[in-house]
């Protein structure tokens, strides 16, 4: 994979990070963040899919590497949701919600 081609899939992911926080309602930082939340999501998210039996529905190939787009968002919004309550069982009443 080439140095664009890297570049790209970091900024999908970060758009998909950043739209599942926002589906969620919480933000768990910036931009960084975004792209970090993105893969995990993405992960997550197609775990969820394999398990539930769910087709890929709109990914996008970057060199010959998949990212799928509708799983990183959901996932994303799902582990943003599941870090918000353990932070805030843990932290108490936060005040960013």
């Amino acid at each position: 994979m080439t140095l664009i081609g890297f570049l790209v899939l970091l900024a999908i992911a970060a758009i998909c990070g950043a739209i599942g926080q926002s589906l969620a309602g919480y933000s768990l930082g910036g931009c960084l963040v975004s792209i970090i939340v993105g893969f995990i999501g993405a992960y997550i998210g197609m775990w969820l899919a394999g398990k539930l039996g769910l087709p890929e529905w709109f990914t996008i190939d970057v060199q010959g590497k998949p990212f799928p787009i509708v799983w990183s968002v959901i996932g994303s919004a799902v582990f943003t949701l599941v870090v918000a309550l353990i932070r805030k069982a843990f932290v108490g009443r936060d005040r960013y919600w």
